[in-house]
């Protein structure tokens, strides 16, 4: 008797000549789970400083309308820190290509975003090694589907080498089990990971979700880390760390729409409130939050179609991020054992003014790998 051929080995061929738009995803996580999860987020206790009730890193592009919110969201050229990102990073990478391009990486992509960085990597890496594995990693399927059409997109690089996996990678058990079941998929071939668009800065504990993903590392394996950076920790530029985001309406319209989707709050746009932070003396922390400013309890309907009380001055936190010092930078990198190999740096010079802000791009590896000891100020003030 013939030994049943398993669907996985006939999919390629089913899918070959197909031209119906499909999608490969692979689902790790019961999404009952997640919206239990935002459920309990949103119970939290009375908070005016945004500390208690909250829409949490991941959940903000959870659905159908937050990923189109987002899409509208960086093609605002008014959302800045998107669009500096989007002009500097073919330069930035253009410095870090040399170190991983013929080295026959597969490329995982955590939190995909647009695509359009993805494409950018997966041409240069598919020079070196045709047959690499492009494995882009979110929490939300509707961002996979977005972000890997994108990356895809007009490179002709074929959907049989690519697998989409749903999945929070901020949870330690979830990106330990990621990275066995990719070890197993690729043998002893390095794995480049890749976390652009300051997604670091959007966890409550950068340092905790950075160690997540450093954990799972292995010597021959690099992480490319993207993130806002500043020179200075001040008041001013606190102050102008936040006002950043509230120059644009479809942001406002991003940070919201989680809430608009998974309650019945009508959201009074004057009500989000944009606050900075100086954190820990290294980083500029902004706080993204609703704020029932109003004199009366604000009702709120929750996913399990139980109501919440919003009291006045009560806040839900709907998006955090941060910019980096070179301090902060290299204290993380130190906590987490990753050694720079390389880094690309570049100033915002959008206005007058001068700006203590920027983007980095940095390869790391981890410590087990053989590479030399370098400091991320070093690399930044020697400009």
């Amino acid at each position: 008797m013939n030994e049943p051929v398993n669907v996985i080995r006939n999919l390629e061929k089913a899918l070959a000549d197909d031209d119906f738009d499909w999608s490969l995803l692979l689902v790790g996580e019961d999404q009952t789970d997640k919206l239990a999860a935002l459920t309990s987020d949103l119970r939290a206790d009375h908070s005016e400083t945004g500390d208690g009730k909250q829409i949490s890193s991941g959940f903000s592009y959870l659905g159908i309308g937050p990923t189109i919110a987002w899409a509208h969201a960086v093609s605002d050229p008014f959302y800045l820190v998107m669009k500096a990102g989007a002009e500097s990073f073919v330069r930035h990478w253009r410095k870090i290509r040399p170190h991983v391009a013929k080295n026959g990486f597969h490329f995982v992509s955590l939190g995909v975003g647009t695509g359009q960085k993805d494409r950018i990597i997966l041409e240069d890496l598919r020079a070196a090694k045709p047959d690499l594995f492009y494995l882009p990693v979110d929490m939300s399927s509707e961002m996979l589907r977005l972000g890997t059409h994108e990356a895809v997109r007009g490179i002709r690089f074929p959907m049989s080498q690519v697998l989409s996996v749903q999945l929070d990678f901020s949870l330690a058990d979830n990106m330990e089990q990621l990275a066995e079941m990719f070890a197993r998929l690729v043998g002893d071939d390095p794995l480049l990971y890749t976390l652009t668009g300051n997604t670091l800065a959007n966890f409550d504990s950068d340092e905790e979700a950075l160690d997540t993903i450093s954990s799972v590392l292995r010597p021959q394996d690099r992480l490319l880390l993207e993130v806002a950076t500043t020179t200075r920790i001040d008041a001013e530029a606190m102050k102008a760390a936040a006002d950043e985001y509230h120059q644009t309406r479809a942001f406002t319209e991003f940070v919201t729409s989680a809430l608009r989707y998974n309650t019945d709050l009508t959201i009074d746009p004057a009500m989000v409130q944009f606050c900075g932070f100086i954190e820990d003396d290294d980083a500029l922390l902004v706080k993204i939050m609703f704020q029932n400013s109003g004199p009366d309890d604000l009702m709120m309907g929750l996913p399990d179609h139980t109501e919440v009380a919003l009291k006045p001055k009560d806040t839900i936190r709907l998006y955090t991020t941060r910019k980096f010092s070179a301090k902060r930078l290299d204290r993380l990198m130190a906590a987490c054992e990753l050694t720079l190999v390389e880094n690309a740096h570049s100033q915002f010079r959008r206005t007058r003014k001068p700006t203590p802000f920027g983007l980095d791009l940095l390869l790391l590896a981890p410590k087990s790998a053989t590479t030399g000891k370098r400091s991320v100020a070093d690399e930044m003030w020697a400009r």
